[in-house]
């Protein structure tokens, strides 16, 4: 039976696939853990899993395609503890259709974007207080290899649109966010890395679109080292290929390309005003 050892944990997409495993582990070795995604059965499940085998657990539903349901998670999470020491954004989307059409948010923002980047972006944003104040803590931004550099003339990609594009540009957008974030957190006790956790998962989504290469438990493992393990302590803005430290695409180390990704992540974040006109 898990003996529980005072720390918080929120996973996003923890209701299936990889971030299940995550969910389930860590409530075995000893966390609290804050299970969070769309349905609200398979989350049931997973709490009941985790407290089946002595551990803490809450679920929390909430759907990333809209902002305003991550403000709405992060105000429940504020509820609902006094610390967080670890934020996983795990929850995705993938390229969906070979041939699928442009799809958007409730929010209007092209739909891989929105969930697989910008949803992370503000969710960390809003819990960087409560994280702050339960250092030391991490943040873990689950990516992919699959990147692509940010067309920044075109970020909704009104033209040309192409699912695999678009799922590798939010995936490229979650590593830049990271590296940004980084040197504002020196100092504070929190950290902040991205990875791929593996290739081509036995999951749903590969499932649908492909034959798996590896497992959900070999992506935990990897996630799960950037979590907890005690090496990486105190090491931040980093891209790791499974579980080893890898460079991601060279868009992520330039400086002007970040600052532009955040200047635009805060407006349609709604966390500065948006400009006029």
């Amino acid at each position: 039976m898990a003996k529980l050892n005072g720390k918080t944990a929120l996973v996003t997409g923890s209701t299936d696939g990889v971030g299940r495993v995550v969910a389930t582990r860590l409530g075995a070795d000893g966390w609290r853990v804050l299970v969070s995604g769309r349905d609200r059965t398979r989350g049931e499940q997973v709490v009941a899993e985790i407290k089946a085998a002595g551990g803490a657990a809450e679920f929390m539903q909430a759907d990333l395609s809209s902002m305003a349901e991550v403000r709405r998670l992060a105000d429940v999470v504020q509820q609902t503890t006094k610390r967080l020491e670890l934020l996983i954004n795990n929850a995705g989307i993938g390229r969906g259709e070979p041939d699928g059409r442009r799809e958007l948010s409730h929010d209007g923002f092209e739909l891989r974007f929105a969930v697989n980047y910008l949803s992370s972006f503000l969710l960390a944003h809003l819990l960087l207080p409560l994280i702050e104040n339960s250092a030391p803590a991490r943040i873990v931004n689950v990516s992919s290899l699959g990147q692509q550099a940010i067309d920044f003339k075109d970020v909704m990609m009104t033209n040309d649109y192409s699912g695999m594009r678009a799922y590798r540009q939010s995936k490229l957008a979650q590593i830049l966010f990271t590296i940004d974030l980084a040197p504002e957190l020196q100092g504070s006790g929190v950290t902040v890395n991205a990875l791929h956790p593996a290739t081509f998962m036995n999951t749903k989504m590969v499932r649908e679109f492909g034959t798996p290469m590896t497992t959900v438990e070999e992506g935990a493992d990897a996630i799960l080292k950037l979590a907890i393990a005690p090496e990486l302590e105190g090491r931040s803005g980093l891209f790791f290929n499974g579980q080893r430290e890898a460079q991601a695409d060279a868009q992520a180390y330039d400086a002007a390309a970040r600052r532009q990704l955040r200047t635009i992540s805060l407006e349609l974040a709604g966390l500065v005003p948006a400009k006029a006109g």
